[in-house]
């Protein structure tokens, strides 16, 4: 008789976590589909929000965090106002090192946020900042790289950073279009861990090659 309680106890538990998961997936899929509209609509703010009540609720995965904080840091980056930009990139430091930490190590998708945790400190004076956070954008991108070669996104940014970088530095189109151009044939054969792994950036690259052909 016990036996067959436990059994029972097991199936309902079973049953329980399955019925948990798939929320979960579900929420996930929802706000991800929807993280280009709201960029494009500058509303990305509350998809981080959405991002961090699911992180909040879960405690144990990591890609809500990841997502809370690459939407908190786009927020920065596309505010032409920058008197929040610090504590704004400074929060976004915050949820990526919950992702981290959870991970248990850092991994080529957390360092991109970082690079661009970084960009968005430096992007608010940033002849004043370069030397500061400069270098830490560019580290993280590199060891992005390192951490997985196939990941399209550092390269991505490496274009970024080439496309507003003046001539006279080793910056502009022409360079950025090299990186752009690599960036788009890497997104053509990435192929994410799971459908709600990291799968961003191929239609910024596409913009930014054609921004480099006017």
């Amino acid at each position: 008789m016990k036996k067959f309680l436990f059994s029972v106890f097991a199936v309902f538990v079973s049953m329980a976590l399955l019925a948990q998961s798939d929320r979960y997936t579900a929420a996930m899929k929802k706000n991800i589909s929807q993280i280009d509209s709201a960029i494009a609509n500058r509303t990305i703010g509350e998809l981080a929000n959405n991002f961090e009540r699911i992180a909040d609720a879960e405690k144990n995965q990591w890609l809500p965090y990841y997502y809370a904080s690459y939407c908190t840091v786009m927020t920065t980056l596309l505010q032409d106002d920058k008197s929040n930009a610090d504590a704004t990139a400074d929060k976004a430091s915050e949820l990526i090192g919950k992702a981290e930490t959870i991970l248990g190590k850092e991994n080529s998708e957390t360092c991109v946020i970082k690079s661009m945790v970084a960009s968005a400190h430096m992007m608010v004076d940033p002849q004043t900042r370069w030397q500061q956070y400069g270098g830490t954008s560019t580290s993280n991108i590199n060891k992005a790289i390192t951490l997985d070669p196939s990941n399209p996104r550092p390269v991505f940014l490496q274009g970024q950073t080439l496309f507003y970088t003046p001539e006279s530095f080793g910056g502009g189109k022409a360079p950025a279009k090299e990186k752009f151009l690599k960036a788009l044939a890497m997104y053509d054969t990435f192929k994410p861990e799971s459908d709600l792994h990291p799968n961003w950036g191929k239609a910024s690259t596409q913009y930014f090659i054609a921004q480099c052909n006017q």
